[in-house]
């Protein structure tokens, strides 16, 4: 199950984090985010605490989409230590998704 959390900065939060994190951006209008979001839930209930994923509502933080250069929801950006990883725009099933993240654990 994910988790919501405030924060006071995104950035803080992935800096100080000891796993890998994904970050997803999304709205409540997008029906794509609508598909993705119970794959992220198998995702995490499947990866445990290997992977944190973390759901940022694109409407209350649109700064976050220009710093991150989003363009398109959803878009994921995996950061490990701190820094970018890697990109994912929109929807990827549930074994692809885990299989990707493997890569980088």
């Amino acid at each position: 199950m994910t988790t919501t959390k405030q924060f006071s900065s995104l950035q803080d939060l992935i800096a100080h984090a000891k796993t890998p994190v994904l970050v997803t951006f999304y709205s409540s209008w997008c029906g794509y985010c609508q598909q993705f979001a119970p794959i992220l839930e198998q995702v995490k209930s499947q990866m445990g605490d290997r992977v944190q994923i973390i759901k940022v509502n694109s409407e209350k933080y649109p700064k976050l989409l220009a710093e991150y250069e989003v363009k398109s929801l959803p878009t994921s950006v995996l950061f490990i230590d701190g820094e970018m990883a890697s990109r994912i725009k929109g929807v990827m099933k549930t074994p692809d998704l885990i299989q990707y993240l493997q890569k980088f654990l």
